[in-house]
């Protein structure tokens, strides 16, 4: 049998959409001005919608915060969790290094060149330098589920333990190396000549990070018991 799609399945409603941009416009108010500093009012212009609707659909400005970093957690999820998945169903060190690549490839073509990230990467870093219940949300959705994974698959390729305290910082020093590429674009884009950070720049981006992670591969050849 055929499914039908009905209308209401294959096109959003008008109160999606509303509820969508208002955490549009929450991720890019409450990154840049902070929860405290940001207001109803604010919201609701920016998203082109009735302050009522910030009630509505959230239950107020705490809610909508929270559903921001909600937001984030699911988007970032439904692109990593798969790229993990098959790296840690790695059988050998060898698939397990190959995954770790794919994986790091992954995150600069998603975190780096995607331009919704950048509300994403300011509300995180907002999170993290003044931190809420929202920073929780993201915690427990993203990075430890994230850095955990990573680890797991390092033990992997490596035999170092996924929990020893070498094997985190590394995973953090994976991370990091493309995250800079985020948080301090404007500063890459003026040093690198670029105008913007593309596809194209992404690829150089992510090949320079799969070298270096490939070299690490290979220093740590002589370590497994």
């Amino acid at each position: 049998m055929i499914a039908v799609i009905k209308p209401a399945e294959k096109y959003p409603s008008p109160a999606d959409l509303t509820r969508m941009a208002l955490l549009r416009a929450g991720l890019k108010l409450f990154g840049r001005k902070g929860y405290e500093a940001t207001s109803t009012r604010e919201l609701a212009a920016l998203a082109k919608a009735n302050i009522g609707s910030i009630a509505y659909h959230f239950g107020g400005k705490e809610g909508l915060h929270l559903a921001c970093a909600d937001f984030i957690v699911e988007t970032i999820q439904s692109i990593a969790k798969p790229a993990l998945a098959e790296a840690a169903a790695a059988l050998t060190p060898e698939t397990a290094a190959e995954g770790l690549k794919q994986s790091i490839e992954r995150i600069v073509s998603f975190f780096v060149a995607s331009p919704e990230v950048g509300d994403f990467a300011q509300f995180v870093l907002r999170e993290l330098s003044v931190p809420s219940p929202a920073l929780d949300r993201l915690y427990n959705g993203v990075f430890a589920p994230t850095h955990a994974q990573l680890c797991r698959v390092w033990e992997q390729a490596t035999g170092e333990p996924a929990e020893s305290e070498a094997t985190k910082i590394r995973m953090f020093t994976l991370i990091g190396q493309v995250v800079y590429f985020r948080i301090a674009r404007e500063a890459v884009l003026r040093r690198m000549g670029w105008s913007d950070i593309g596809p194209e720049q992404a690829k150089a981006i992510a090949s320079v990070a799969v070298d270096n992670l490939t070299a690490v591969l290979a220093s740590r050849k002589g370590n497994k018991p």
